[in-house]
């Protein structure tokens, strides 16, 4: 009680130390959704004259009353209105309640009509919640003889991820200064109501602070997923990938992991493969290891794998797996086309929560015969051993010193001069 009670006076909604910090967490009721909103409000030094629950604002242990729900991650931080959760991790809910009538009214002389009767606790929340989506954890206190008769108020959580929302069995527990400190609280408290109480848990509540109390309860986020991988190797090899090469007529082996990635149990969990044309299961290859098995690879008594019906491998908790191997084989070269085959088979898990699926591939390559070799093209001919050169030919430069010579040699004979020479 004393941790809890520490824990109140160090959060700055629950412990209101001064009227500074009073007045910074009085927030407006609709915003709050407290209810009734509008019934008549108190303080310590003018507490009220009937039985009225949670409607006093300056309460050095809660603050303003009306705002009695609140949440925190279980063990960790101040409780708050608003909190933001996550799949897997518990939750802690405080529900507070006060009779605020004065004091003097539990006496015999007053007719001990500042006594609660009939004081009774309930939450309420709902099943699940979508990515993003605030949902309220709502607190109901109520009496026979209070006025009004019931009073409400939400705290809110929003999920980063779908999730279920569940009560955490036998987890609600009182926190008071009376004889039921410490006490479970009744399993009511999540349907028709628990009574409240003191000294016992008998529906009575007396007026004053000092009999005020705390239920505080857990809830838990959870969320299911699971993965599933499918590799595949020649058998023999032991080399599993999600691809693997081999010839004609081998044999290969499969093996399957399903995991439970969630934070709740998956029940019936059935397994199932679908074979592509070109490989043929092996009968009785089918094996499967998980915890029950001590981690050993134990055969199957059925070949179902491959069928619609598929294998159930019963009930996986968070984090639990199961493994399962099967061998099918290659078919003949004379069965597959020429070059590449390329067979690809899908693995796949159905739960409750739906189903997944992954694939594993197995290349094969068909040589056909008589089949023309590619038409070469015949070496060519009278190709010059030496490479071309660039630029004019020697051949067109001795052509051209011929022919220049000739007409050079026809204009000297024509020449007077020339010829004049010749004679002497």
């Amino acid at each position: 009680m004393k941790a809890f009670f520490a824990a109140i006076k160090r959060s700055p909604k629950l412990a209101v130390m001064v009227t500074a910090l009073v007045g910074a967490i009085v927030v407006p009721a609709a915003l709050l959704a407290w209810g009734p909103s509008n019934r008549p409000t108190f303080t310590m030094a003018n507490p009220a004259s009937y039985v009225t629950f949670n409607s006093i604002t300056d309460n050095p242990d809660q603050g303003d009353e009306r705002n009695f729900v609140r949440i925190r991650e279980a063990g960790v931080g101040t409780y708050k209105d608003d909190i933001q959760i996550q799949p897997g991790k518990e939750y802690e809910v405080s529900v507070f309640y006060h009779n605020n009538a004065a004091t003097y009214l539990n006496s015999a002389e007053e007719n001990y009509k500042g006594i609660a009767v009939n004081a009774k606790a309930r939450v309420e929340m709902p099943a699940t919640a979508k990515a993003g989506q605030k949902v309220h954890m709502t607190g109901y206190v109520s009496a026979d003889n209070a006025q009004p008769q019931q009073v409400w108020d939400e705290a809110y959580v929003t999920p980063n991820v779908d999730v279920a929302l569940r009560y955490v069995a036998n987890s609600a527990k009182f926190y008071t200064k009376g004889a039921i400190n410490g006490q479970a609280v009744a399993n009511t408290l999540y349907t028709t109501g628990a009574p409240l109480g003191f000294n016992a848990q008998d529906g009575k509540v007396p007026g004053c602070n000092e009999y005020e109390g705390w239920i505080v309860y857990r809830i838990k986020a959870v969320a299911p997923d699971f993965d599933v991988e499918k590799t595949v190797s020649k058998v023999g090899s032991n080399k599993f990938s999600e691809k693997v090469s081999v010839k004609p007529g081998d044999k290969v082996e499969y093996k399957i992991q399903y995991k439970n990635t969630g934070s709740v149990d998956q029940k019936d969990v059935v397994i199932k493969d679908q074979l592509p044309a070109g490989v043929s299961y092996i009968p009785g290859s089918t094996y499967f290891a998980n915890a029950a098995t001590g981690g050993q690879w134990k055969k199957t008594a059925s070949n179902d794998i491959v069928t619609s019906t598929g294998i159930n491998l019963g009930t996986y908790t968070p984090g639990s797996n199961v493994y399962v191997s099967f061998k099918a084989k290659v078919v003949d070269a004379n069965k597959l086309k020429c070059g590449i085959n390329t067979l690809v088979n899908t693995a796949s898990a159905e739960t409750d929560n739906g189903g997944k699926s992954d694939t594993a591939t197995v290349v094969v390559k068909r040589v056909c015969e008589n089949v023309p070799p590619k038409e070469e093209v015949p070496p060519a001919t009278n190709v010059p051993h030496e490479l071309p050169q660039t630029g004019i030919s020697g051949g067109a430069l001795a052509i051209f010193g011929l022919s220049s010579l000739t007409a050079g040699f026809g204009y000297a004979l024509r020449s007077d001069r020339i010829r004049s020479l010749l004679r002497g």
